[in-house]
């Protein structure tokens, strides 16, 4: 089982204006990608607040969010919880999770490099800057990773695909 973070930067490194910005910005190259990879995986893991930029169930996908109220998460066919990365990573695995993907935000990103269960970055780089906003990572870390390949989706986004080095 693979556990990776995909996300979407400006080229300035940001993944949003503030805290409650629309993912409205990547254009569809990004967006076809995600759908591609999350729908591979199979489980998408999110933060309260990313969850509510999206605010549904995605088909073909089971979604998970980090919450310490998960009275406030109402939707059909979202799970919450407020475990450990690790063990719940490990409780996927044990149920059969062909993958798992780490969809933000910078809180949750973090959490799970910190925990160490990231094996892969997606990182597609759209051609927009932000000058400030909210960073990939909401804390330090020091991570080494390989670049396994890049690609250029359109005229507007590149993929960096990396391999957290263990």
């Amino acid at each position: 089982m693979k556990t990776f973070v995909i996300a979407a930067l400006t080229a300035d490194g940001f993944i949003g204006r503030d805290a409650g910005h629309l993912a409205d910005w990547t254009g569809k190259a990004d967006k076809k990608l995600f759908t591609e990879l999350t729908k591979e995986a199979g489980v998408m893991i999110f933060g309260a607040r990313t969850f509510e930029t999206i605010g549904r169930a995605l088909p073909g996908r089971r979604a998970i969010v980090y919450t310490n109220r998960p009275e406030a998460i109402t939707v059909p066919g979202v799970e919450t919880t407020s475990e450990d990365p690790a063990k719940l990573v490990a409780r996927l695995r044990a149920d059969g999770a062909k993958g798992v993907a780490i969809c933000g935000g910078a809180s949750i990103y973090s959490m799970f490099m910190a925990a160490g269960v990231v094996d892969e970055l997606y990182l597609t780089i759209v051609s927009k800057l932000f000058g400030t906003g909210v960073p990939l990572f909401g804390q330090k870390l020091n991570e080494d990773l390989n670049l396994l390949e890049t690609e250029r989706l359109d005229d507007q986004t590149v993929l960096l695909h990396y391999r957290v080095k263990k």
